[in-house]
């Protein structure tokens, strides 16, 4: 079991899935839901979630392969897609989603886009490409499962976690995520602008 890479693939979703951040999201979106409905609503928002981000994990670089894009150019528009991300959380310019009458919340836009989207997707088939080994695989898929794990817990206690943060630590925890995920977004960047230069691409 590679930890490193544990650590490394559970910090890098944490930070793009923000569980803490999501919280005051999941009570606009279930403002209105009983206690029970609450509950099912974030086990179904983390099983969506992550049956999105293993089919991408599992399929991803079929699909790669198939548009004829190389790690690195997936790297560098994983990196400038994260970047965009970071900046939404940093500035707070990110546009909350909104409930709509006769769709599940569950699945949207609590389950995708908001948990599993473009960003925690580049990210884990990022890694799925670099992991050599079943080690590093095995620590990608308990990284993923962690986090899911984390999700779930803060949704299904969201209405503790606001009170015990309150807004203004909720908003610190985000712009704190903001911020690491900048710098994670920078270094794919330059991984892959490394990675073109030394081969010439």
């Amino acid at each position: 079991m590679n930890w490193q890479l544990f650590g490394e693939s559970f910090v890098t979703l944490f930070v793009i899935m923000d569980p803490l951040g999501t919280v005051p999201i999941f009570l606009g979106l279930t403002a209105s839901f009983s206690t029970a409905e609450r509950s099912r609503a974030a086990r179904q928002a983390v099983l969506v979630a992550f049956g999105v981000i293993v089919a991408f994990a599992v399929f991803g670089q079929r699909i790669l392969d198939y548009l004829h894009i190389s790690l690195p150019a997936l790297q560098a528009a994983g990196g400038l897609l994260l970047l965009l991300i970071a900046l939404e959380l940093l500035t707070g310019k990110g546009d909350e989603p909104t409930s709509t009458v006769g769709v599940n919340v569950a699945m949207v836009p609590l389950g995708t886009p908001l948990l599993a989207g473009p960003g925690a997707i580049v990210a884990t088939m990022v890694f799925v490409q670099q992991a050599q080994g079943w080690g590093d695989r095995a620590a990608i898929a308990l990284g993923v499962v962690a986090v899911h794990v984390t999700l779930w817990l803060a949704m299904r206690f969201a209405g503790i976690v606001h009170r015990v943060l309150g807004d203004s630590g909720v908003l610190l925890v985000t712009r704190v995520a903001g911020l690491l995920l900048s710098a994670i977004a920078v270094q794919l960047v330059a991984d892959a602008v490394r990675t073109f230069v030394v081969g010439g691409a």
